[in-house]
């Protein structure tokens, strides 16, 4: 894998950049419909044009055959919806009722986009002006330049995600969980086939990368079959048009629905389960869900949701199922409300595989630090479980946010890898596999620095009085200076009036 992160964008920036003087006086939520919907209408647009060309030269008259596009995946837009209308229409004042006529008539076609498109381009608030200039951006994207459409406005997606993510900070959360954590959950669990669920998939992160790993390694999207569902109506439209802008087949309900209330896959046994849930959830509907038959290791608190997340995905797990979820540490540790005993219930049915210790800064949304759990119905290493501990890896790349490079996610990969084989080589400070008798002798704690030690110090061939002569000597000196700087500083105080 190369070595890049999101730093390094270029073509998918120059979009955001100019897409950015649509803003105006719209909050970051409405302005992210707005983009969103013009890149999604601009990709179905551009895909039916190149079918619709191609049925042109054949010279059957099939081009305005609805099926002749529904047969290769390709939505079909209806005449006052296509692009070069839009276009045509950028510098007049009915440019947002066109646009909207475009996603209504879009839907009206395609049964599977029904509710999902924006249909907010008419509004007073929305600059005409400025949209024109948006829709001339779009018009005159030279996608011969920067590979297929769907390629380059797959990732221009994905980037305006993510910088609306960090815009709106903490409100995030719901909708993104950053693209290096989530390559991790899918290059360690390797979801080549079967069946895919993330019960609160936000706007479709683990199945755009689950698709790109398929993709990497050779292998056929199609062999995979996607299960989802999220609670919040605009991240569950967002998620459906990521997904339709890849060509992914998806199923994630019927409407957006709270899973734990209104599970939309009630009978779904998953291959591969990969979440992000909201952190520390509380107040999730406990007191209404007492004798759930999903909580087979014991009732989750009703302050916090992490157990009950878990729980959720075990409970979906196929016989051979392996599931890569991210957790605040907490849920490591923590005894409170029976979280000890659910989480001591877990390991001693064997299904904790492995537990990464994350980096902090990785979340635009919290500060909160973050592990990886992966659990197994089938762990190759009975009674084992690997412990890395992640946290100095990564690369800050904003004063603020940390990325893990794609080095340092095969890294773990790998570390996964020769576990499961048998073949890894513990590495002080980083990685150590444990058993569930050392776990239990630990109170049941997933801590990875209880079990990895402290990374051994390169001896420096320096004797330790020497040493201790050099360091009190550099001290004591720092010391003077410090004095020094002190007595300036009251000097100068003094001068103008203020004794210290």
């Amino acid at each position: 894998m190369a070595e890049t992160n999101t730093s390094n964008i270029g073509f998918e920036k120059q979009i955001w950049d100019a897409a950015c003087v649509l803003r105006g006086n719209l909050d970051a939520s409405e302005y992210k419909s707005v983009v969103l919907g013009l890149i999604f209408l601009k990709y179905i647009s551009d895909r039916f044009e190149a079918k619709y060309q191609e049925l042109v030269d054949e010279g059957d008259g099939f081009e305005e055959d609805k099926d002749e596009y529904t047969a290769e995946n390709i939505f079909f837009v209806p005449e006052n919806a296509r692009w070069r209308v839009i276009a045509g229409a950028a510098h007049t004042p009915e440019i947002g009722t066109v646009i909207d006529d475009a996603m209504r008539a879009i839907e009206q076609e395609n049964k599977r986009l029904k509710d999902i498109l924006p249909k907010n381009f008419a509004r007073q608030e929305l600059d005409k002006r400025r949209l024109g200039d948006v829709v001339d951006l779009f018009t005159n994207i030279q996608m011969v330049e920067h590979g297929n459409s769907k390629d380059i406005l797959g990732r221009t997606y994905e980037y305006c995600l993510s910088k609306f993510a960090e815009q709106e900070g903490k409100l995030a959360g719901e909708f993104y969980t950053p693209a290096c954590v989530v390559k991790t959950l899918v290059e360690i669990l390797q979801p080549y086939n079967g069946r895919v669920y993330d019960p609160c998939c936000g706007s479709g992160g683990m199945f755009v990368q689950s698709a790109k790993f398929i993709e990497n390694h050779g292998g056929n999207i199609n062999k995979i079959s996607v299960f989802g569902q999220d609670s919040n109506p605009t991240t569950w439209k967002m998620a459906q048009m990521n997904l339709a802008i890849r060509g992914i087949e998806a199923d994630l309900g019927k409407f957006s629905a709270d899973t734990f209330f209104n599970d939309a896959h009630p009978q779904l046994k998953a291959d591969f389960i990969m979440a992000n849930p909201p952190f520390n959830l509380s107040g999730w509907g406990q007191d209404k869900l007492l004798d759930d038959v999903r909580w087979q290791y014991g009732t989750p608190p009703a302050g916090n949701a992490n157990f009950a997340w878990l729980q959720h995905m075990i409970w979906h797990l196929a016989p051979n199922g392996r599931m890569g979820m991210v957790l605040a540490n907490g849920s490591l540790s923590s005894q409170s409300g029976g979280e000890g005993e659910i989480r001591k219930n877990i390991i001693d049915a064997d299904l904790v595989d492995c537990i990464v210790a994350m980096p902090s800064q990785l979340f635009y949304t919290t500060q909160i630090p973050v592990s990886l759990w992966f659990l197994a119905r089938n762990k190759k290493q009975k009674g084992k479980t690997l412990f890395i501990d992640a946290r100095k890896m990564g690369t800050m790349v904003t004063r603020k946010l940390r990325e893990l490079t794609d080095g340092d996610i095969q890294k773990l990969a790998d570390t996964y890898n020769a576990y499961v084989d048998g073949t890894l080589e513990e590495v002080k400070g980083f990685c150590a596999v444990a058993d569930t008798e050392e776990i239990a002798k630990q109170d049941y704690i997933l801590t990875p620095g209880r079990y990895v030690g402290i990374e051994e110090q390169e001896d420096d061939g320096e004797p330790f009085e020497e040493k201790m002569g050099r360091l009190t000597k550099e001290l004591s000196e720092l010391f003077r200076k410090s004095h020094e700087l002190e007595e300036q500083i009251k000097e100068r105080l003094g001068a103008i009036g203020y004794e210290v």
